[in-house]
């Protein structure tokens, strides 16, 4: 079964986004949110697109 990017239900600040990121690709939380972080003036467009286009993580 192929994985999904969804957003994290457990590790969640705002939305999920940075969380569930770091989970599709089995790194750090805050290495996700630091590149977010120092690529702002880009970065708010992609978060806000994901927000919107990313399924919530399905509860067990």
């Amino acid at each position: 079964m192929a994985q999904k990017l969804v957003k994290s239900s457990a590790d969640k600040v705002l939305y999920g986004v940075c969380g569930g990121i770091a989970e599709f690709f089995g790194i750090s939380p805050l290495i996700v949110r630091l590149i977010f972080i120092f690529t702002t003036s880009v970065s708010i467009w992609v978060y806000i697109f994901l927000v919107w286009s990313l399924e919530d993580k399905p509860s067990l």
